[in-house]
C-alpha cells in the first residue's frame, strides 16, 4: 500500500492539520509516513499545501511529482495540482469557491460540499473533517478509531471536548462525498 496525496487551499482552511492528522493516523496504524507541508508568506489567507505520503514499506522522498489524492480547496490549487495527479488517480474538490470545474477525463473527481455542510453544521471549524471523511469514504488507508486518536494528539487537551463534534464531521463527509466523474481509460 502507498498513497502520494496532496492537500491544497487557503490558509486558514485547515489544510496543513488535516495532514497531520491523517499522519498521525498512519503511525498509529505503525504505516510508515511522511508530512511535508509548504505555505506562503501569510498563513490565513494565503495558499498553503501538505504532501502526506502512507506507506507499507520505507518511503524514499518526501518530494512528490505525481500524486494518487490531490484533494484542492480553492482556484489556484485546482489549477495547480489537476495536472498532477495519475491518470486514474483522484481529485477531490469542494466547489466553494471553484469557479472552473476539472478538464481531465483520465482521473476520478469527487465533489464534496463541505462548506455548506460545515455551515449546516453551524460551525465552519469542521470543515476540514468533513473533507477528510470523504477521503477517507473513498480511499480508507487509515481506520477512523486511528483518525480520532490522531487527533486527540494533535489537538490540545483544552479542545479534546471538541472530538466527539469533529467525529460527526468525519462521518458526515464520508456521506456527502459524491462521483462526479469516474476515470476513463
Amino acid at each position: 500500500m502507498l498513497q502520494e496525496i496532496v492537500i491544497s487551499g487557503f490558509g486558514g482552511q485547515g489544510v496543513l492539520s488535516m495532514g497531520k492528522i491523517l499522519a498521525f493516523s498512519g503511525i498509529m496504524e505503525d504505516k510508515e509516513v511522511s508530512w511535508f507541508p509548504a505555505y506562503g508568506p501569510e498563513q490565513r489567507g494565503g495558499t498553503a499545501n501538505v504532501t502526506v505520503i502512507i506507506s507499507d514499506k520505507p518511503i524514499s522522498s518526501p518530494v512528490v511529482n505525481q500524486y494518487d489524492v490531490a484533494i484542492v480547496l480553492n482556484q489556484p490549487s485546482l489549477d495547480k495540482f489537476e495536472e498532477k495527479v495519475k491518470p486514474g488517480g483522484t481529485l477531490i474538490y469542494d466547489d466553494y469557491g471553484i469557479r472552473h470545474k476539472v478538464t481531465r477525463k483520465d482521473i476520478n473527481v469527487y465533489k464534496i460540499k463541505a462548506m455548506d455542510e460545515s455551515m449546516k453544521m453551524n460551525n465552519t471549524k469542521v470543515f476540514n473533517m468533513i473533507v477528510l471523511g470523504g477521503l477517507l469514504k473513498i480511499s480508507p488507508m487509515v481506520q477512523l478509531e486511528n483518525v480520532m486518536a490522531g487527533l486527540k494528539q494533535t489537538l490540545p487537551e483544552r479542545h479534546h471536548k471538541l472530538l466527539p463534534m469533529n467525529e460527526q464531521a468525519i462521518v458526515k463527509g464520508m456521506d456527502i462525498i459524491q462521483l462526479e466523474q469516474a476515470a476513463i481509460q
